[in-house]
């Protein structure tokens, strides 16, 4: 008896972690519930690297040492909580219960994966686990968590989010813009760092100067936390206790996991470029083999438990794989991957007609009033935007929001387009929807990695909708110079899963920012600011939507078409007036999607195509609607399809040089040469 303790404490001195520390007040049955958690990706690793070779998976990122991490975390938090995960991260996954057969028809690429085969690996969500999958770009997953930890506060929830990145995605600039958001608006959110040396294959030391990744907590005012990341037991109590203390008292935390991953960034990365020694180090500490031995030590492990569990195991693993392998792959149908990529609008939308009632209302009154209906009709819409609460705003659209909503509902941000966007998608996967104010609409590319990769494409890939407006001030015309006059609706136009809409009036304004609201997709909204104040119209007062994608027909003629939106409108009706021909003016509203139809009745009555827009002409949106008209309506045409918009630099500050770069200066002479073809 004497040889085996002393057996028994020379192992467990062997062992780098002291997992008895941690261990007081843990019942032998849930220490022993961990150890099978920490198998569970280990041994699903192993059987994927072999198909890897075989050739049924194309791609592995593996967690094969980080173990520990995510199998605590998961033990540690509620069901309630949400978990974004990155790409090695397979034990969230499978301590959330997910179903093998469809997370491994996911790896393949089947029908009956969770993307139907649009997006690889763990690019994707689970509602029913409270899953929130990563995209490739690193650390756009953090401001997600914001919005979800604050959905949950906003709902009265005892629950929280926890946000995965590694420590080569605390450089960018979403993981400081998280942060910060994080800390000002006190969210409940744990954002955990697995902090293992390298990005792919560059060192830490050549990434950041930062002695230890948690330091920079407290620039942010947050509190942290670095932990042994192989230790599972040092990461269960962590994550537990840190999770009590932000339910009680809503902030968040920064906590550094030190970790190692055993394989390369990818399989095809190998890990030529890990010293021997490095390898050899954390070797000795696989969280796997260091609890086991310690349980063994402990007396809780023996030989014919650890053999169920594999045995257990190796069913399920065979099991989900007989299922994926049954599966089909994904036959592609054009209508169905179309239909795929826009949520459906079940919302009835109509056009109200303007009764003699109707109140005379600037521009912006218009949208004011649009979003106070809203903010009354849906108590749980959210206004973000910087400076929209005390100050309404550079353009004052929500002046005297805050005494009447409060300051939950119109939230001022830090100066954080990539945070609040990302906050916005996390609201929306809560059920809430948002407008989030640009102050102009060049702003807007702050935030353009959340707008086109998040918002636009989560839809297509796991079916999550994402009702978020995000209000865009643009335009020319007010001697603002470059950085605040753009026309930039041609840089999302070509990013599928996004609807951008254009109003020219006031009434439009109004009608179809309610739709925008309504509508379960993310929407650009344009908003001309030089039309806010100067331009007027009959509003109803009630409230009421136009549909997206049908465009108004401002003037009916029969010599020429002018298919236009925004300023473009304006221009056109009043350039009309001064000419001997009969247009027929096409204000589109939305531009994605276009009204299609109403182009071609319009061209096919004229016989002639004329595209005008205030955006710079190369590569603008009417290209896009030429090259259509060419195609389709090319027996109609009696002249090649002509197109007008403004000078192809940036826009000039001078009131003389800005004029010029408008297209409105040129436009007369350009119809009128035309017209002569």
């Amino acid at each position: 008896m004497a040889k085996q303790k002393e057996a028994m404490t020379k192992q467990q001195e062997a062992n780098p972690f002291d997992f008895g520390r941690y261990a007081d007040g843990l019942e032998a049955d849930f220490l022993l519930g961990l150890y099978e958690a920490l198998l569970r990706p280990r041994m699903i690793e192993e059987r994927m690297l072999i198909l890897l070779r075989q050739g049924g998976i194309s791609k592995w990122f593996s967690g094969i040492g980080q173990e520990a991490i995510n199998v605590a975390v998961v033990a540690a938090l509620s069901d309630e909580d949400y978990i974004l995960p990155m790409h090695r991260n397979l034990g969230i996954f499978t301590g959330r219960g997910v179903d093998y057969g469809q997370l491994f028809s996911q790896w393949m690429g089947h029908e009956s994966g969770f993307t139907s085969g649009r997006d690889r690996s763990f690019h994707f969500g689970s509602l029913a686990h409270r899953l929130v999958g990563m995209i490739s770009h690193l650390g756009a997953q953090l401001p997600i968590a914001n919005g979800l930890a604050l959905g949950a506060l906003l709902k009265g929830e005892k629950a929280m989010a926890l946000a995965f990145t590694g420590d080569g995605g605390t450089s960018e600039g979403d993981f400081h813009e998280a942060l910060n958001v994080a800390s000002v608006w006190d969210l409940p959110v744990i954002f955990l760092i697995e902090s293992n040396g390298y990005g792919l294959s560059t060192p830490s030391v050549e990434q950041f100067r930062c002695k230890a990744l948690v330091d920079r907590a407290a620039g942010y005012g947050m509190e942290s936390e670095r932990i042994e990341g192989n230790c599972v037991l040092a990461v269960y109590q962590s994550i537990k206790r840190w999770r009590r203390a932000l339910i009680r008292k809503p902030r968040p935390v920064l906590i550094e996991a030190d970790t190692f991953r055993m394989r390369g960034h990818e399989e095809a990365s190998g890990t030529k470029y890990v010293p021997k020694a490095l390898m050899d180090y954390w070797a000795a500490r696989d969280p796997v083999a260091c609890y086991a031995a310690w349980l063994r030590a402990e007396g809780l492990l023996g030989e014919a438990q650890e053999k169920a569990y594999r045995s257990a195991i190796q069913a399920d693993i065979a099991k989900g794989l007989a299922q994926a392998q049954a599966a089909s792959a994904p036959v592609a149908d054009a209508q169905k991957e179309h239909r795929a990529v826009y949520a459906p609008n079940l919302s009835l939308s109509r056009e109200a007609p303007i009764p003699q009632a109707a109140t005379e209302r600037r521009f912006v009154d218009a949208i004011q009033d649009a979003l106070r209906q809203a903010l009354d009709d849906d108590p749980n819409l959210i206004l973000m935007g910087q400076d929209i609460a005390e100050y309404g705003g550079v353009f004052k659209v929500t002046e005297g929001f805050l005494e009447t909503y409060g300051p939950t509902r119109i939230r001022n941000t830090p100066l954080c387009e990539s945070a609040i966007i990302g906050a916005a998608l996390g609201l929306a996967i809560q059920g809430i929807r948002s407008v989030v104010e640009m102050q102009f609409a060049d702003f807007v590319s702050c935030g353009f990695n959340q707008i086109v990769n998040n918002l636009a494409k989560v839809h297509y890939r796991w079916g999550q909708a994402a009702p978020v407006v995000i209000r865009m001030p643009t335009g020319a015309g007010v001697s603002a110079g470059p950085f605040h006059s753009q026309s930039n609706e041609a840089w999302f136009f070509h990013t599928p899963g996004l609807k951008i809409l254009y109003p020219s009036t006031p009434y439009d304004a109004k009608g179809l920012l309610l739709a925008a609201i309504a509508d379960p997709n993310p929407c650009l909204f344009f908003e001309h600011k030089k039309l806010y104040r100067s331009l007027k119209g009959k509003v109803p007062d009630n409230a009421y939507t136009i549909p997206i994608g049908v465009s108004k027909s401002v003037r009916t003629g029969t010599d020429a078409s002018i298919i236009t939106y925004g300023m473009g409108v304006h221009w056109a009706l009043a350039c009309a007036d001064t000419l001997p021909y009969s247009f027929d003016i096409i204000d589109l509203r939305a531009l994605l999607p276009w009204d299609k139809e109403a182009v071609r009745a319009s061209v096919q009555k004229t016989g002639r195509a004329f595209v005008l827009h205030e955006d710079t002409l190369v590569g603008g949106i009417g290209a896009e609607v030429a090259a259509w008209i060419s195609t389709h309506l090319f027996e109609y045409l009696d002249a090649p399809v002509e197109r007008l918009g403004s000078w192809d630099t940036p826009v000039p500050f001078a009131a003389s040089l800005e004029k010029a770069f408008l297209p409105d200066s040129r436009l007369k002479e350009a119809l009128l040469r035309w017209m002569k073809y």
